[in-house]
């Protein structure tokens, strides 16, 4: 039995599929309001911040999976992340379940270094905090409670589905419905996306492969960097269409986020936008040279499309 705790989003439905098609027909979907992703999927109702509901959702199985969000709203992270990493640590060490977490990268720096898996943890803001200190409650219990678990990385997403990202959601759900797309601070930084399936099918894959516990795991990227003036061309050229766009500055967005919740929440991620963002996935490349790794072409191909 593997288990998909936080199942319903889109980095959960996809695994959920990669699992069972690839590795295993057990597969049960653990979120509040779960979905059945695949037709003999098990379906179990719980709350992540209650540590029953915890130790019964992972309770017979082999890995279980953290692949669950939260609204990007700083108290309800600050208040609930570490209470959800310590249930389901807790409750993979009791019920000795191997754990898969799926991280981001907002504990980082957001410079223009290149960024490994020994990338120090240097936020910049709240959520940014909120990440390091549940991704270090992780670490340690790796390294002193016999926990077997890993961190799978991920940069900013795009993809088909519900994915959500600012790329996603401020430039090609726009650009797909003939809407003006808006780019952040810069189109002239190369960014570091990852497609959302190529991230599913990555930890489906490391989560099956025994060495790959004990790690931290930066998830695999097409190298060819796009900046965002280059992927709104390709975009265009997919839809065949000419769009006009803008690139709204610091102060516009600051400006906007006072009216707007979910745009005053990104206010700590801005930094990033203004700089080149270098994510480096050479470890995973190495470790599995067959592993398909979609384009920036090819991802867009599909995400305009819908063939995937």
């Amino acid at each position: 039995m593997q288990t998909i705790l936080g199942a319903n989003g889109q980095i959960g439905t996809e695994l959920a599929r990669t699992l069972h098609n690839n590795y295993t027909e057990q597969v049960r979907v653990v979120s509040r309001s779960p979905i059945k992703i695949n037709d003999n999927d098990q379906v179990v109702s719980a709350d992540l911040r209650n540590p029953i509901d915890t130790l019964n959702a992972i309770k017979g199985s082999e890995v279980a999976y953290l692949t669950a969000g939260l609204p990007l709203n700083t108290r309800m992270w600050q208040e609930q992340w570490p209470i959800i990493m310590q249930n389901v640590i807790g409750a993979c060490i009791t019920e000795q379940v191997k754990l898969v977490f799926f991280d981001n990268t907002y504990m980082y720096p957001q410079t223009n270094e290149p960024q490994d898996e020994t990338m120090r943890f240097e936020p910049s803001g709240p959520k940014g905090k909120v990440r390091a200190q549940i991704a270090t409650m992780l670490l340690e219990a790796m390294h002193t409670q016999r926990l077997s678990a890993m961190i799978c990385r991920a940069p900013e997403f795009y993809g088909p589905g519900r994915t959500q990202s600012i790329t996603n959601v401020s430039i090609l759900e726009k650009l797909k419905a003939r809407q003006r797309a808006n780019v952040f601070l810069r189109d002239d930084t190369f960014r570091t996306l990852i497609f959302t399936p190529d991230a599913s099918r990555a930890m489906a894959l490391l989560g099956n492969t025994e060495d790959a516990y004990q790690q931290t795991w930066h998830l695999p990227c097409d190298d060819n960097r796009q900046t965002y003036r280059q992927l709104i061309k390709t975009s265009e050229e997919i839809l065949g269409l000419t769009s006009d766009y803008r690139i709204l500055s610091q102060w516009q967005l600051k400006l906007v986020g006072l009216f707007n919740q979910t745009i005053k929440e990104t206010i700590e991620l801005l930094p990033r936008y203004s700089v080149d963002n270098i994510f480096l996935s050479s470890k995973f490349k190495e470790r599995f040279p067959d592993f398909a790794v979609t384009t920036y072409q090819r991802g867009l191909e599909q995400y305009f499309n819908d063939d995937i």
